[in-house]
């Protein structure tokens, strides 16, 4: 059964006198270098079903919580656990190659993620429809807009049957006929079992996604719970 849970899990970040991050091991060879948490003692556990939202200022530790989910940055302190196929949408041009057409990028995306290239071009039908490019899933995503990157890129992780869809902003770069799209996929999501995590700052659509919310401040979470006592008490700081 999906599920995902994080025990006092951190994350750090060095910077060097230039304000440049750095390794662990250049830090050691260098002077002047400083610390900052990213993520600091974050406790939190998610069960099949669930839509959970990032609520937060910029800067408070959302984007790095979602990366931490995905695998992009392991904890330097605490653990992190997923059960299940995972799925992120953390930037819009994540894995994108501007030159290449929608299909070449989608076959590309799918052929590193681990399908096979017979595959993944049986499926690329599917991805032009799922993500309603048309023909301009044949022409170059240099010249596709920030939505249109948007939707090629979900179109692409709906071909990997993930369990888990991890969101930061990218459905605020929607327009409005597609974010039904990406509600709708949300909801079966989690009707099948799955799990959503969306961070960002359009609150009525994080509603329409997530039932919970998690209030991030700082690299720690300040308060969680239903997603309008959360927002409530979030807005009421702001």
């Amino acid at each position: 059964m999906t599920s995902f849970t994080t025990g006092g899990a951190g994350v750090r970040f060095l910077f060097d006198r230039h304000r440049r991050v750095v390794t662990p091991l250049a830090a050691r060879l260098r002077r002047g270098v400083t610390e900052t948490w990213g993520l600091r003692d974050v406790s939190i556990r998610a069960e099949a079903g669930e839509g959970i939202a990032l609520l937060g200022s910029s800067g408070s530790g959302k984007t790095t919580l979602l990366r931490l989910l995905a695998g992009i940055y392991l904890p330097d302190e605490g653990s992190v656990a997923v059960d299940g196929q995972i799925a992120s949408l953390l930037s819009i041009d994540a894995g994108l190659l501007p030159p290449l057409t929608g299909r070449e990028n989608a076959t590309l995306m799918m052929t590193l993620g681990g399908v096979r290239r017979s595959v993944a071009i049986g499926e690329l039908d599917d991805v032009r429809q799922s993500s309603a490019l048309d023909v301009q899933f044949e022409r170059p995503v240099s010249s596709y807009s920030q939505g249109m990157r948007a939707r090629l890129s979900l179109g692409v992780s709906e071909m990997f049957g993930a369990s888990v869809l991890l969101l930061d902003e990218v459905h605020e770069a929607l327009d409005h006929a597609f974010r039904a799209v990406l509600e709708d996929h949300t909801r079966a999501l989690c009707d099948r079992g799955g799990i959503v995590v969306a961070a960002g700052h359009d609150h009525p659509m994080l509603e329409r996604l997530c039932s919970r919310a998690i209030w991030l401040e700082g690299g720690r979470v300040r308060l969680e719970g239903g997603f309008e006592d959360v927002r409530q008490a979030y807005l009421a700081t702001v």
